[in-house]
């Protein structure tokens, strides 16, 4: 999922004493390690949600099915927050923009590649015949941010909003005059009054709703994700078993909240902060051992990408194996199997276009 990693600026000339702005910036494989996380993490909820879905959310249509789909879920929900904070940490810590253009390159950059698989899955939904509306409008839709089919893509059309609100901040502060950024907000912020008063001096219904927008959770889960990930040390080790008990007990909460309360749990409930947050501070600064960097930067490199398409393979795939007949463990194979192609395909596919130099057009 998004995701913007930091880049490393060249050494200081040999013998001279670096300046802050020259000092190199070293390359977090502990943020690329929780990018795979989150990457997987995003993906096992989705096809654990498969398996709620097929009993319409009630246990008394198959037991074994509904609590392997929400305990999937809900070890899972940190997932989204998680990509939020690494957004803050990459724009106000690891990679803070140096001037407008270079902001316009990375919000293109993330942009192109939505656009595109939001065309490819209102194309994909009108071969099988799934659009419920007329495919154009489906596609206009798209464009302003009401993803249909393309379920996952909403976390984009916050996402990129976030990070140019604040590198336009970064950018202002740094003695910068980035006025068209700061116009392209203005249009963000306005977009939603402009189309429901155009619709209701026009009588016309057919305007599609805006969702280029992003909610205060999100965004202090980004700054937060800066304060955490940039901290420059890592917690001690007697912390360690605190926070990993207060992520499992976090987890737990997720799930009687989900099973008892209402399903799916908001992003901003507590329980989810703090998974997320003890999530952070488990990897913050964790050791990749050498032999395992290139493998894991390879697949962290590729984890947009995969967020971008394994919705296909979990509708086109999964949906058609998971019954609400199943027994727990069952489901429970069924899942792990599952989750296990998924993975597979979408990397591969990932990595494949990847090769073949596509990664601007399809993340």
């Amino acid at each position: 999922m998004g995701i913007m990693s930091a880049s490393t600026s060249a050494p200081p000339a040999a013998g001279a004493p670096p300046r802050p702005a020259e000092r190199t910036r070293e390359h977090r494989y502990d943020v690329d390690l929780m990018r795979l996380v989150g990457s997987v993490a995003v993906i096992f909820l989705h096809t654990a949600a498969t398996f709620i879905h097929v009993t319409d959310g009630q246990e008394a249509n198959g037991a074994g099915a509904y609590w392997v789909g929400h305990i999937g879920d809900a070890a899972n929900r940190f997932a989204v927050p998680l990509f939020f904070a690494m957004a803050g940490w990459a724009v106000l810590v690891g990679a803070p923009p140096k001037d407008e253009r270079k902001m316009w390159t990375r919000i293109v950059r993330n942009t192109v590649p939505v656009f595109v698989w939001s065309m490819a899955y209102v194309a994909w939904a009108w071969l099988r015949d799934r659009n419920e509306e007329p495919t154009s409008d489906l596609a206009v839709q798209a464009f302003f941010g009401e993803i249909r089919p393309a379920y996952h893509l909403w976390f984009m059309y916050a996402y990129i909003p976030i990070v140019a609100v604040l590198a336009f901040a970064v950018l202002v502060k740094d003695g910068k005059r980035p006025y068209g950024l700061g116009l392209a907000l203005l249009g963000v912020a306005a977009g939603p009054t402009v189309f429901s008063t155009v619709a209701e001096i026009t009588d016309w219904d057919g305007l599609p709703s805006f969702g280029w927008t992003f909610g205060t959770y999100q965004m202090i889960y980004a700054v937060g994700g800066a304060l955490l990930i940039g901290m420059p040390n890592r917690l001690a080790a007697r912390w360690r078993w605190p926070l990993l008990a207060t992520l499992v007990l976090a987890m737990v909460g997720t799930l009687w909240y989900a099973t008892q309360i209402h399903y799916a749990i908001p992003y901003a409930h507590l329980f989810v902060g703090a998974a997320t947050i003890s999530l952070i501070l488990l990897l913050n600064r964790v050791h990749v051992p050498e032999r395992l960097r290139p493998s894991l930067s390879t697949l962290s490199g590729a984890a947009l990408g995969a967020y971008l398409v394994h919705v296909f393979f979990v509708e086109e795939l999964v949906v058609r194996f998971v019954s609400a007949d199943l027994s727990g463990p069952a489901a429970a194979a069924l899942l792990l199997g599952s989750l296990t192609v998924t993975l597979v395909l979408s990397y591969g596919a990932s990595m494949l276009w990847g090769r073949l130099g596509l990664r601007r057009w399809l993340g």
